[in-house]
Protein backbone atom coordinates (compact mmCIF):
# COMPACT_ATOMS: atom_id res chain seq x y z
CA UNK A 1 0.00 0.00 0.00
CA UNK A 2 0.89 3.74 -0.51
CA UNK A 3 1.51 5.71 2.40
CA UNK A 4 -1.48 8.38 2.81
CA UNK A 5 -2.77 10.54 5.01
CA UNK A 6 -6.16 9.53 7.10
CA UNK A 7 -8.15 12.25 5.10
CA UNK A 8 -7.19 11.36 1.78
CA UNK A 9 -7.84 7.04 2.28
CA UNK A 10 -11.26 8.58 3.72
CA UNK A 11 -11.41 10.63 0.25
CA UNK A 12 -10.44 7.42 -1.98
CA UNK A 13 -12.48 4.94 0.21
CA UNK A 14 -16.00 7.58 0.18
CA UNK A 15 -15.97 7.74 3.55
CA UNK A 16 -15.63 10.01 6.59
CA UNK A 17 -12.98 10.25 9.67
CA UNK A 18 -13.95 9.48 13.24
CA UNK A 19 -11.32 9.96 16.19
CA UNK A 20 -8.34 10.72 14.27
CA UNK A 21 -6.27 13.81 12.97
CA UNK A 22 -6.80 13.74 9.13
CA UNK A 23 -3.29 14.50 8.76
CA UNK A 24 -2.32 11.39 10.43
CA UNK A 25 -0.33 9.15 8.14
CA UNK A 26 -1.30 5.44 7.37
CA UNK A 27 1.77 3.69 6.08
CA UNK A 28 -0.49 0.17 6.15
CA UNK A 29 -0.98 -2.71 4.71
CA UNK A 30 -4.59 -3.65 5.27
CA UNK A 31 -5.74 -6.62 6.92
CA UNK A 32 -9.31 -7.95 8.12
CA UNK A 33 -7.78 -10.63 10.27
CA UNK A 34 -7.20 -8.77 12.99
CA UNK A 35 -4.38 -11.49 14.30
CA UNK A 36 -2.17 -10.06 11.58
CA UNK A 37 -2.57 -6.50 12.55
CA UNK A 38 0.87 -5.04 12.64
CA UNK A 39 1.93 -1.86 13.36
CA UNK A 40 0.61 1.10 10.84
CA UNK A 41 -2.18 -1.70 9.55
CA UNK A 42 -5.76 -0.34 8.73
CA UNK A 43 -8.19 -3.10 10.23
CA UNK A 44 -10.74 -4.10 7.59
CA UNK A 45 -14.39 -5.43 9.58
CA UNK A 46 -15.79 -7.89 7.30
CA UNK A 47 -18.75 -10.31 8.50
CA UNK A 48 -18.29 -13.93 9.26
CA UNK A 49 -20.25 -16.85 10.04
CA UNK A 50 -20.09 -16.50 13.40
CA UNK A 51 -18.13 -13.40 14.51
CA UNK A 52 -18.27 -9.65 13.14
CA UNK A 53 -14.79 -7.78 12.38
CA UNK A 54 -16.22 -4.80 14.18
CA UNK A 55 -16.28 -6.94 16.96
CA UNK A 56 -12.37 -6.76 17.05
CA UNK A 57 -11.87 -3.20 15.60
CA UNK A 58 -10.79 -2.46 19.36
CA UNK A 59 -8.13 -5.05 19.85
CA UNK A 60 -6.59 -4.54 16.05
CA UNK A 61 -6.48 -0.74 17.36
CA UNK A 62 -4.57 -1.72 20.39
CA UNK A 63 -2.75 -4.22 18.73
CA UNK A 64 -1.16 -1.03 16.44
CA UNK A 65 -3.51 -0.35 13.32
CA UNK A 66 -3.62 3.46 12.71
CA UNK A 67 -7.09 2.95 11.96
CA UNK A 68 -9.94 1.10 10.78
CA UNK A 69 -12.54 1.02 8.27
CA UNK A 70 -16.22 0.66 9.95
CA UNK A 71 -19.69 0.92 8.47
CA UNK A 72 -20.54 2.24 11.71
CA UNK A 73 -18.43 4.34 14.85
CA UNK A 74 -17.41 1.54 17.11
CA UNK A 75 -15.25 4.91 19.36
CA UNK A 76 -12.08 3.54 17.54
CA UNK A 77 -9.99 5.79 15.22
CA UNK A 78 -11.68 5.12 12.11
CA UNK A 79 -13.08 5.74 8.29
CA UNK A 80 -16.93 4.76 8.36
CA UNK A 81 -17.60 3.95 5.00
CA UNK A 82 -20.62 4.67 3.02
CA UNK A 83 -22.98 1.49 2.54
CA UNK A 84 -23.53 0.53 -1.24
CA UNK A 85 -25.81 -0.77 -4.18
CA UNK A 86 -25.81 -4.71 -3.84
CA UNK A 87 -23.76 -5.98 -6.50
CA UNK A 88 -22.88 -10.00 -7.17
CA UNK A 89 -19.77 -10.85 -6.75
CA UNK A 90 -18.07 -14.11 -6.14
CA UNK A 91 -16.99 -12.99 -2.60
CA UNK A 92 -18.10 -16.33 -1.26
CA UNK A 93 -17.30 -14.90 2.52
CA UNK A 94 -20.47 -12.81 1.58
CA UNK A 95 -22.67 -15.32 2.19
CA UNK A 96 -22.80 -14.23 5.69
CA UNK A 97 -23.62 -10.42 4.94
CA UNK A 98 -27.01 -9.75 6.16
CA UNK A 99 -26.91 -6.03 5.95
CA UNK A 100 -24.61 -4.74 3.66
CA UNK A 101 -21.58 -4.11 5.93
CA UNK A 102 -19.39 -6.51 4.23
CA UNK A 103 -20.19 -5.21 0.10
CA UNK A 104 -19.42 -1.68 0.99
CA UNK A 105 -16.21 -3.11 3.13
CA UNK A 106 -15.42 -4.84 -0.06
CA UNK A 107 -16.22 -1.55 -2.03
CA UNK A 108 -13.56 0.39 -0.01
CA UNK A 109 -10.92 -2.44 -0.24
CA UNK A 110 -11.66 -2.19 -4.29
CA UNK A 111 -11.33 1.64 -4.33
CA UNK A 112 -8.15 1.72 -2.38
CA UNK A 113 -6.58 -1.35 -4.13
CA UNK A 114 -7.20 0.66 -7.50
CA UNK A 115 -5.77 3.78 -6.49
CA UNK A 116 -2.90 2.27 -5.10
CA UNK A 117 -2.50 0.06 -8.23
CA UNK A 118 -3.04 3.45 -10.79
CA UNK A 119 -0.45 5.18 -8.79
CA UNK A 120 1.86 2.60 -9.06
CA UNK A 121 1.69 2.23 -12.90
CA UNK A 122 1.53 5.67 -13.52
CA UNK A 123 4.49 6.63 -11.58
CA UNK A 124 6.32 3.99 -10.14
CA UNK A 125 6.49 1.13 -13.57
CA UNK A 126 4.46 -1.43 -12.19
CA UNK A 127 2.87 -4.26 -14.41
CA UNK A 128 -0.20 -6.17 -13.41
CA UNK A 129 0.04 -9.76 -15.14
CA UNK A 130 -3.49 -11.18 -14.65
CA UNK A 131 -4.27 -15.27 -14.85
CA UNK A 132 -7.28 -17.40 -15.19
CA UNK A 133 -8.63 -20.57 -16.65
CA UNK A 134 -10.68 -23.61 -15.30
CA UNK A 135 -7.72 -25.56 -14.04
CA UNK A 136 -3.94 -24.53 -13.22
CA UNK A 137 -4.58 -20.93 -12.34
CA UNK A 138 -2.72 -20.99 -9.12
CA UNK A 139 0.18 -23.78 -10.39
CA UNK A 140 0.77 -20.88 -13.61
CA UNK A 141 0.43 -18.10 -11.07
CA UNK A 142 3.04 -19.18 -9.05
CA UNK A 143 5.13 -20.26 -12.09
CA UNK A 144 4.90 -16.97 -13.35
CA UNK A 145 5.96 -15.16 -9.70
CA UNK A 146 8.79 -17.12 -9.76
CA UNK A 147 10.08 -16.09 -13.64
CA UNK A 148 9.31 -12.43 -12.48
CA UNK A 149 11.22 -12.46 -9.39
CA UNK A 150 14.16 -13.04 -11.38
CA UNK A 151 13.99 -9.47 -12.54
CA UNK A 152 12.54 -7.70 -9.62
CA UNK A 153 10.01 -7.01 -7.10
CA UNK A 154 7.11 -9.18 -7.41
CA UNK A 155 3.69 -9.46 -5.54
CA UNK A 156 1.93 -12.65 -6.63
CA UNK A 157 -1.46 -13.90 -3.94
CA UNK A 158 -0.95 -16.95 -1.30
CA UNK A 159 -2.85 -19.96 -2.67
CA UNK A 160 -5.96 -19.10 -4.38
CA UNK A 161 -6.54 -15.73 -3.05
CA UNK A 162 -8.64 -14.73 -6.37
CA UNK A 163 -11.94 -13.35 -5.34
CA UNK A 164 -13.37 -10.19 -4.68
CA UNK A 165 -11.38 -10.05 -1.28
CA UNK A 166 -8.30 -12.01 -2.62
CA UNK A 167 -7.81 -10.02 -5.20
CA UNK A 168 -7.76 -6.15 -4.03
CA UNK A 169 -5.99 -7.56 -1.01
CA UNK A 170 -3.10 -8.86 -2.96
CA UNK A 171 -2.92 -5.72 -4.55
CA UNK A 172 -2.74 -3.20 -1.73
CA UNK A 173 0.80 -5.62 -1.10
CA UNK A 174 2.36 -3.84 -3.85
CA UNK A 175 4.62 -0.86 -2.65
CA UNK A 176 6.85 1.96 -4.49
CA UNK A 177 9.39 -0.72 -5.12
CA UNK A 178 7.53 -3.43 -6.86
CA UNK A 179 8.00 -4.39 -10.40
CA UNK A 180 5.36 -6.82 -11.14
CA UNK A 181 1.78 -8.21 -9.79
CA UNK A 182 0.69 -11.37 -10.56
CA UNK A 183 -3.12 -11.15 -10.26
CA UNK A 184 -5.16 -14.88 -10.53
CA UNK A 185 -8.40 -13.94 -10.87
CA UNK A 186 -11.41 -17.11 -10.30
CA UNK A 187 -15.31 -16.06 -11.40
CA UNK A 188 -18.37 -18.34 -10.96
CA UNK A 189 -20.40 -16.27 -13.26
CA UNK A 190 -20.50 -13.50 -16.31
CA UNK A 191 -18.61 -10.16 -15.56
CA UNK A 192 -16.76 -11.42 -11.86
CA UNK A 193 -13.53 -11.28 -14.16
CA UNK A 194 -14.24 -8.05 -16.01
CA UNK A 195 -14.73 -6.14 -12.16
CA UNK A 196 -11.44 -7.90 -10.67
CA UNK A 197 -10.16 -6.44 -14.21
CA UNK A 198 -10.84 -3.10 -13.53
CA UNK A 199 -9.78 -3.00 -9.99
CA UNK A 200 -6.48 -3.62 -11.14
CA UNK A 201 -6.17 -3.34 -14.81
CA UNK A 202 -3.84 -5.56 -16.37
CA UNK A 203 -1.56 -4.83 -19.25
CA UNK A 204 -0.51 -8.50 -19.70
CA UNK A 205 -3.30 -11.15 -19.90
CA UNK A 206 -2.99 -15.16 -19.50
CA UNK A 207 -6.26 -17.42 -20.32
CA UNK A 208 -5.15 -21.23 -19.71
CA UNK A 209 -8.11 -23.36 -20.11
CA UNK A 210 -11.76 -23.71 -20.84
CA UNK A 211 -12.71 -26.88 -18.31
CA UNK A 212 -15.57 -27.64 -16.67
CA UNK A 213 -14.98 -26.16 -12.94
CA UNK A 214 -18.06 -23.96 -12.18
CA UNK A 215 -20.01 -26.03 -14.55
CA UNK A 216 -22.64 -25.88 -12.35
CA UNK A 217 -22.81 -22.05 -12.23
CA UNK A 218 -22.48 -21.64 -15.86
CA UNK A 219 -24.72 -24.09 -17.67
CA UNK A 220 -22.11 -24.71 -20.27
CA UNK A 221 -18.61 -24.37 -21.13
CA UNK A 222 -19.13 -21.81 -23.53
CA UNK A 223 -20.50 -19.77 -20.85
CA UNK A 224 -17.42 -20.33 -19.29
CA UNK A 225 -15.51 -19.18 -22.21
CA UNK A 226 -17.59 -15.97 -21.92
CA UNK A 227 -16.19 -14.45 -18.76
CA UNK A 228 -12.90 -16.26 -18.95
CA UNK A 229 -12.04 -13.93 -22.19
CA UNK A 230 -13.38 -11.06 -20.09
CA UNK A 231 -9.57 -10.53 -19.24
CA UNK A 232 -8.78 -10.07 -22.82
CA UNK A 233 -11.36 -7.44 -23.59
CA UNK A 234 -9.89 -5.72 -20.58
CA UNK A 235 -6.44 -5.05 -21.88
CA UNK A 236 -4.98 -2.06 -23.56
CA UNK A 237 -4.44 -2.02 -27.49
CA UNK A 238 -1.05 -3.21 -28.64
CA UNK A 239 0.24 0.37 -29.50
CA UNK A 240 -0.49 0.98 -25.70
CA UNK A 241 1.04 -2.41 -24.38
CA UNK A 242 -1.16 -5.03 -24.49
CA UNK A 243 -0.65 -8.48 -24.22
CA UNK A 244 -3.05 -11.24 -24.43
CA UNK A 245 -1.74 -14.61 -24.08
CA UNK A 246 -3.58 -17.54 -25.95
CA UNK A 247 -3.71 -21.73 -25.49
CA UNK A 248 -3.44 -22.52 -29.02
CA UNK A 249 -4.18 -25.90 -27.84
CA UNK A 250 -7.70 -25.47 -26.36
CA UNK A 251 -10.06 -24.04 -28.98
CA UNK A 252 -12.11 -22.13 -26.49
CA UNK A 253 -9.66 -20.52 -25.81
CA UNK A 254 -7.81 -19.53 -29.15
CA UNK A 255 -11.18 -18.48 -30.15
CA UNK A 256 -10.99 -15.68 -27.68
CA UNK A 257 -7.97 -13.63 -30.06
CA UNK A 258 -10.84 -11.26 -31.83
CA UNK A 259 -12.20 -10.17 -28.53
CA UNK A 260 -8.93 -8.33 -28.02
CA UNK A 261 -7.20 -5.51 -29.60
CA UNK A 262 -3.69 -6.24 -27.37
CA UNK A 263 -1.30 -8.11 -29.25
CA UNK A 264 -1.62 -12.03 -29.39
CA UNK A 265 1.10 -14.67 -28.65
CA UNK A 266 0.32 -18.06 -28.25
CA UNK A 267 1.76 -21.62 -26.42
CA UNK A 268 1.67 -24.63 -27.55
CA UNK A 269 2.62 -28.17 -26.66
CA UNK A 270 3.40 -29.87 -29.75
CA UNK A 271 4.78 -33.34 -30.58
CA UNK A 272 7.44 -34.07 -32.91
CA UNK A 273 10.41 -32.21 -33.07
CA UNK A 274 10.62 -28.53 -33.13
CA UNK A 275 11.10 -26.54 -36.24
CA UNK A 276 12.40 -23.45 -37.63
CA UNK A 277 9.37 -22.80 -39.87
CA UNK A 278 7.21 -20.47 -37.68
CA UNK A 279 4.45 -21.08 -39.88
CA UNK A 280 4.01 -24.90 -39.60
CA UNK A 281 4.76 -24.20 -36.19
CA UNK A 282 1.81 -21.57 -35.53
CA UNK A 283 -0.50 -21.52 -38.20
CA UNK A 284 -2.47 -18.57 -36.64
CA UNK A 285 0.31 -15.85 -37.48
CA UNK A 286 0.22 -15.30 -34.21
CA UNK A 287 3.77 -15.35 -32.14
CA UNK A 288 4.44 -18.62 -30.30
CA UNK A 289 5.66 -20.20 -27.33
CA UNK A 290 6.06 -23.38 -27.58
CA UNK A 291 7.27 -27.26 -26.10
CA UNK A 292 8.76 -30.22 -27.38
CA UNK A 293 10.30 -32.80 -26.76
CA UNK A 294 8.36 -34.02 -23.59
CA UNK A 295 9.33 -36.53 -21.64
CA UNK A 296 8.64 -37.65 -18.17
CA UNK A 297 10.71 -39.01 -15.82
CA UNK A 298 10.19 -41.49 -13.05
CA UNK A 299 7.85 -39.12 -11.39
CA UNK A 300 5.96 -37.60 -13.13
CA UNK A 301 8.22 -34.69 -13.60
CA UNK A 302 8.48 -33.04 -17.74
CA UNK A 303 11.45 -32.06 -19.03
CA UNK A 304 11.18 -30.33 -22.70
CA UNK A 305 12.27 -27.97 -24.97
CA UNK A 306 11.27 -24.41 -24.70
CA UNK A 307 11.07 -22.61 -28.34
CA UNK A 308 10.28 -18.42 -27.89
CA UNK A 309 8.65 -16.90 -30.83
CA UNK A 310 11.90 -15.44 -31.65
CA UNK A 311 13.08 -19.03 -32.46
CA UNK A 312 15.54 -19.11 -29.53
CA UNK A 313 15.25 -22.34 -28.08
CA UNK A 314 16.39 -23.83 -24.44
CA UNK A 315 15.89 -26.86 -22.28
CA UNK A 316 13.42 -26.74 -19.11
CA UNK A 317 13.08 -29.33 -16.63
CA UNK A 318 10.69 -28.93 -14.50
CA UNK A 319 10.07 -29.90 -10.56
CA UNK A 320 6.57 -29.67 -10.11
CA UNK A 321 4.75 -32.53 -11.22
CA UNK A 322 2.54 -33.98 -14.04
CA UNK A 323 2.64 -33.84 -17.86
CA UNK A 324 -0.04 -31.19 -17.54
CA UNK A 325 2.42 -28.48 -16.06
CA UNK A 326 4.00 -28.29 -19.47
CA UNK A 327 1.11 -26.11 -21.01
CA UNK A 328 1.47 -24.25 -17.09
CA UNK A 329 4.83 -23.51 -17.88
CA UNK A 330 4.53 -22.52 -21.42
CA UNK A 331 1.87 -19.63 -20.17
CA UNK A 332 4.42 -18.59 -17.64
CA UNK A 333 7.16 -18.91 -20.27
CA UNK A 334 5.23 -16.28 -22.57
CA UNK A 335 4.47 -14.51 -19.75
CA UNK A 336 8.86 -13.23 -19.16
CA UNK A 337 9.14 -13.37 -22.87
CA UNK A 338 6.35 -10.57 -22.82
CA UNK A 339 8.64 -8.49 -20.34
CA UNK A 340 11.31 -8.92 -22.06
CA UNK A 341 12.94 -12.15 -20.59
CA UNK A 342 15.55 -14.28 -22.73
CA UNK A 343 14.64 -17.87 -23.45
CA UNK A 344 17.93 -18.91 -21.30
CA UNK A 345 16.58 -16.79 -18.32
CA UNK A 346 12.87 -18.29 -18.23
CA UNK A 347 14.23 -21.52 -18.58
CA UNK A 348 16.51 -21.31 -15.69
CA UNK A 349 13.72 -20.05 -13.45
CA UNK A 350 10.81 -23.00 -14.70
CA UNK A 351 13.52 -25.32 -14.00
CA UNK A 352 13.78 -23.93 -10.64
CA UNK A 353 10.60 -23.61 -9.75
CA UNK A 354 9.00 -25.97 -6.77
CA UNK A 355 5.49 -25.57 -5.56
CA UNK A 356 4.84 -23.02 -3.46
CA UNK A 357 1.02 -23.32 -2.53
CA UNK A 358 -0.18 -26.02 -0.33
CA UNK A 359 -1.91 -28.83 -1.45
CA UNK A 360 -1.32 -28.81 -4.82
CA UNK A 361 0.78 -31.70 -6.33
CA UNK A 362 2.90 -31.79 -3.20
CA UNK A 363 4.94 -35.16 -3.93
CA UNK A 364 6.51 -36.27 -0.86
CA UNK A 365 8.93 -39.45 -0.30
CA UNK A 366 8.09 -41.37 2.96
CA UNK A 367 11.00 -43.42 4.57
CA UNK A 368 9.50 -46.82 3.49
CA UNK A 369 9.53 -45.70 -0.33
CA UNK A 370 5.87 -45.00 -0.76
CA UNK A 371 5.55 -41.98 -2.57
CA UNK A 372 2.38 -39.37 -1.50
CA UNK A 373 0.89 -37.40 -4.35
CA UNK A 374 -1.19 -34.31 -2.26
CA UNK A 375 -3.22 -32.71 -4.45
CA UNK A 376 -6.30 -32.12 -2.41
CA UNK A 377 -6.71 -28.57 -2.56
CA UNK A 378 -9.44 -28.76 -4.99
CA UNK A 379 -10.74 -30.73 -8.29
CA UNK A 380 -12.33 -30.85 -11.04
CA UNK A 381 -13.13 -32.92 -13.90
CA UNK A 382 -9.79 -31.20 -15.81
CA UNK A 383 -7.79 -31.51 -12.79
CA UNK A 384 -8.72 -34.86 -11.71
CA UNK A 385 -7.88 -36.34 -14.83
CA UNK A 386 -4.16 -34.95 -14.91
CA UNK A 387 -3.48 -36.45 -11.19
CA UNK A 388 -5.03 -39.71 -12.31
CA UNK A 389 -2.33 -39.31 -15.23
CA UNK A 390 0.27 -38.34 -13.27
CA UNK A 391 -0.44 -40.93 -11.03
CA UNK A 392 -0.12 -43.66 -13.92
CA UNK A 393 2.76 -42.17 -15.19
CA UNK A 394 5.16 -42.46 -11.82
CA UNK A 395 3.34 -45.84 -11.28
CA UNK A 396 4.31 -47.13 -14.61
CA UNK A 397 8.50 -45.97 -14.17
CA UNK A 398 8.56 -48.40 -10.75
CA UNK A 399 9.23 -52.12 -11.37
CA UNK A 400 6.42 -53.39 -9.19
CA UNK A 401 4.67 -50.57 -7.58
CA UNK A 402 0.93 -50.21 -7.69
CA UNK A 403 -0.93 -47.22 -7.94
CA UNK A 404 -3.85 -45.84 -5.19
CA UNK A 405 -6.18 -43.44 -5.40
CA UNK A 406 -8.00 -41.87 -2.84
CA UNK A 407 -10.43 -39.30 -3.43
CA UNK A 408 -13.47 -37.39 -2.89
CA UNK A 409 -16.38 -35.41 -4.80
CA UNK A 410 -16.07 -32.45 -7.42
CA UNK A 411 -17.97 -29.63 -6.85
CA UNK A 412 -19.91 -27.00 -8.12
CA UNK A 413 -20.44 -28.83 -11.54
CA UNK A 414 -24.35 -28.76 -11.78
CA UNK A 415 -26.78 -31.06 -13.07
CA UNK A 416 -24.21 -33.08 -14.67
CA UNK A 417 -22.22 -34.25 -11.41
CA UNK A 418 -22.95 -37.77 -11.48
CA UNK A 419 -22.11 -38.10 -14.87
CA UNK A 420 -19.02 -36.37 -14.30
CA UNK A 421 -17.85 -38.56 -11.54
CA UNK A 422 -18.72 -41.69 -13.27
CA UNK A 423 -16.39 -40.49 -16.05
CA UNK A 424 -13.84 -39.84 -13.58
CA UNK A 425 -14.09 -43.67 -12.42
CA UNK A 426 -14.09 -44.94 -15.87
CA UNK A 427 -10.89 -42.77 -16.24
CA UNK A 428 -9.29 -44.55 -13.48
CA UNK A 429 -10.03 -47.41 -15.16
CA UNK A 430 -8.32 -46.16 -18.25
CA UNK A 431 -5.16 -45.70 -16.55
CA UNK A 432 -5.33 -49.15 -14.91
CA UNK A 433 -5.41 -47.44 -11.46
CA UNK A 434 -4.59 -50.67 -9.04
CA UNK A 435 -6.88 -49.18 -5.84
CA UNK A 436 -9.38 -47.03 -5.16
CA UNK A 437 -10.65 -45.75 -1.84
CA UNK A 438 -13.40 -43.36 -2.29
CA UNK A 439 -14.54 -41.14 0.83
CA UNK A 440 -17.66 -40.24 1.65
CA UNK A 441 -21.18 -41.44 1.04
CA UNK A 442 -23.21 -38.44 -1.12
CA UNK A 443 -24.19 -39.33 -4.54
CA UNK A 444 -21.16 -38.45 -6.37
CA UNK A 445 -18.97 -40.41 -4.46
CA UNK A 446 -21.34 -43.14 -5.36
CA UNK A 447 -21.14 -42.33 -8.97
CA UNK A 448 -17.76 -42.33 -8.76
CA UNK A 449 -17.46 -45.46 -7.23
CA UNK A 450 -19.56 -47.36 -9.75
CA UNK A 451 -17.62 -46.13 -12.48
CA UNK A 452 -14.74 -47.27 -11.29
CA UNK A 453 -15.86 -50.72 -10.32
CA UNK A 454 -17.47 -51.02 -13.48
CA UNK A 455 -14.45 -50.10 -15.32
CA UNK A 456 -12.73 -53.26 -13.60
CA UNK A 457 -11.07 -51.21 -10.55
CA UNK A 458 -10.77 -52.09 -6.99
CA UNK A 459 -12.48 -49.80 -5.33
CA UNK A 460 -13.11 -49.76 -1.22
CA UNK A 461 -15.71 -47.45 -0.21
CA UNK A 462 -15.06 -45.66 3.62
CA UNK A 463 -17.18 -43.12 5.46
CA UNK A 464 -14.42 -40.39 6.68
CA UNK A 465 -10.83 -39.70 6.41
CA UNK A 466 -9.66 -41.79 9.10
CA UNK A 467 -11.00 -45.07 7.46
CA UNK A 468 -9.22 -43.89 4.44
CA UNK A 469 -5.61 -43.46 6.50
CA UNK A 470 -6.81 -46.48 7.82
CA UNK A 471 -7.27 -48.69 4.74
CA UNK A 472 -4.16 -47.15 2.76
CA UNK A 473 -2.02 -47.35 5.70
CA UNK A 474 -2.28 -51.38 6.17
CA UNK A 475 -2.37 -52.16 2.30
CA UNK A 476 0.33 -49.87 0.96
CA UNK A 477 3.57 -51.36 -0.25
CA UNK A 478 7.02 -49.61 -0.88
CA UNK A 479 7.55 -47.94 -3.46
CA UNK A 480 3.43 -47.44 -4.03
CA UNK A 481 2.40 -44.04 -5.15
CA UNK A 482 -1.27 -42.40 -3.74
CA UNK A 483 -2.85 -39.62 -5.27
CA UNK A 484 -5.17 -38.11 -2.94
CA UNK A 485 -7.65 -35.58 -4.47
CA UNK A 486 -10.90 -33.66 -3.62
CA UNK A 487 -12.54 -30.60 -3.85
CA UNK A 488 -11.30 -28.40 -0.57
CA UNK A 489 -14.59 -28.90 1.28
CA UNK A 490 -13.83 -32.87 1.81
CA UNK A 491 -10.98 -31.67 3.82
CA UNK A 492 -8.80 -34.92 2.24
CA UNK A 493 -5.24 -33.14 3.12
CA UNK A 494 -6.01 -35.05 6.32
CA UNK A 495 -5.50 -38.21 4.48
CA UNK A 496 -2.26 -37.31 3.39
CA UNK A 497 -1.17 -35.94 6.88
CA UNK A 498 -2.13 -39.16 8.34
CA UNK A 499 -0.24 -41.12 5.97
CA UNK A 500 2.62 -39.33 5.74
CA UNK A 501 2.89 -39.24 9.89
CA UNK A 502 6.11 -39.96 11.06
CA UNK A 503 7.08 -41.11 7.38
CA UNK A 504 7.71 -37.82 5.88
CA UNK A 505 11.37 -37.30 4.28
CA UNK A 506 10.48 -34.37 1.74
CA UNK A 507 9.86 -33.32 -1.55
CA UNK A 508 12.78 -35.77 -3.48
CA UNK A 509 13.84 -38.27 -6.47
Amino acid sequence: MIPMTAGRLADITGGYLVNIDPDAVVPGPVEFDSRKIAPGSVFLALPGARVNGHDFAAQAIKDGATLALLSRDMGVPAVIIPHVEHVETNATALEYDRDGEGEAALAALSKLAHHTVTELVAHHGLRVIGVTGSAGKTSTKDMIATILRTQGETVAPPGSFNNEIGHPYTALRCTESTRFLVAEMSARGIGHIAHLARIAPPTIGAVLNVGTAHLGEFGSREAIAQAKGELFEALPSADDGGIAILNADDRLVSGMAPRTSARVITFSVKSGEATDNQAADNPSGHDAVIATDVVLDSSARASFTLTMPTGESAPVQLQVYGQHQVANALAAAAVGFAVGMSVDEVATALSHHTAASANRMDVRNRRDGVTIINDSYNANPDSMRAGIAALASTVQAREDAQSWAVLGQMGELGASATDEHYSIGEELGQHQINHVVVVGNGVNQRALAHGAKDSGVDVTHVDDVDAAVDNVWSSVRPDDVVLIKASYSDGLWRVAEGLLSGQDEGNGE
